[in-house]
């Protein structure tokens, strides 16, 4: 392919992932805003009156970036992993694989839909956020760079679990028994300077502490998390699953009959 078909491919890849999502926007955008208008509601207002404050930061402002972060997270990796299942299990990608299009063209298509859905909804959450507190930006570079790639590591993610997924079933469990475990543990609602040492350190092995915790510095200027610590660390995920993603188009594995 030359670069005009490579760029001309990708492009409609990603398009038609932006279609699918205006679509079905009542399932792709709606739904997140009324859960996390709940959690300003319930959390924010309710529970947090009541807490007071956390590290020094009212408790609502101090769980805007966390929730914006798990609305982030958990929309790229579903997007995803919904469409490219679908998509093998219509036989969509085993045309898409016997195409000249380079496996790194199939890859960024999908993944560059999951993100857009992502940093979507992440911007109505933030929206929404806005009639509950003043929103500001300590450091806007650092917010967008870090939403950015933890919108990447997740979509790579769901790629890689709609790769082995072999039923419909399989597309729920990892969501429900890691991907939402890792995310209520990973700082959004609290600091792990109050968790007991043992649980401090576990909490380390979350990747989400280190995203959540980037883009809390981002948006307030503090972090549990040294920064330079956190963006190595989600780096070396993007890196790594980025690859593996790659590596498993290339091959074909899970995706050919």
């Amino acid at each position: 392919m030359t670069g005009h078909e490579t760029w001309t491919a990708l492009y409609t890849l990603w398009r038609r992932e932006i279609m699918r999502i205006a679509r079905i926007w009542s399932q792709t955008l709606v739904p997140p805003a009324i859960t996390m208008t709940l959690y300003f509601l319930i959390f924010g207002k309710l529970i947090g009156a009541r807490i007071g404050q956390m590290d020094g930061i009212a408790y609502i402002d101090f769980i805007v970036p966390g929730l914006i972060m798990m609305s982030v997270i958990t929309n790229s990796y579903g997007n995803i992993v919904s469409s490219f299942f679908g998509a093998k299990f219509g036989k969509h990608v085993e045309e898409m694989l016997v195409s000249p299009m380079p496996s790194w063209v199939i890859l960024a298509g999908y993944v560059g839909g999951a993100v857009t859905r992502g940093l979507a909804v992440g911007t109505i959450v933030l929206f929404i956020a806005m009639f509950f507190t003043e929103v500001r930006l300590a450091n806007p570079l650092v917010t967008l760079s870090s939403v950015v790639l933890a919108a990447i590591v997740f979509s790579f993610a769901g790629f890689i679990n709609a790769t082995f997924a072999r039923k419909f079933d399989d597309v729920a469990i990892i969501p429900a028994f890691v991907l939402t475990p890792l995310t209520y543990l990973g700082g959004v609602f609290y600091s792990i300077s109050l968790l007991p040492e043992l649980w401090r350190n576990v909490s380390y092995a979350n990747p989400i502490l280190y995203m959540v915790n980037a883009f809390r510095y981002g948006v307030l200027g503090v972090s549990d998390i040294p920064l330079a610590v956190a963006y190595a660390v989600m780096i070396a995920f993007a890196v790594l699953l980025g690859g593996f993603s790659l590596w498993l188009l290339h091959t074909g594995r899970g995706l050919r009959s």
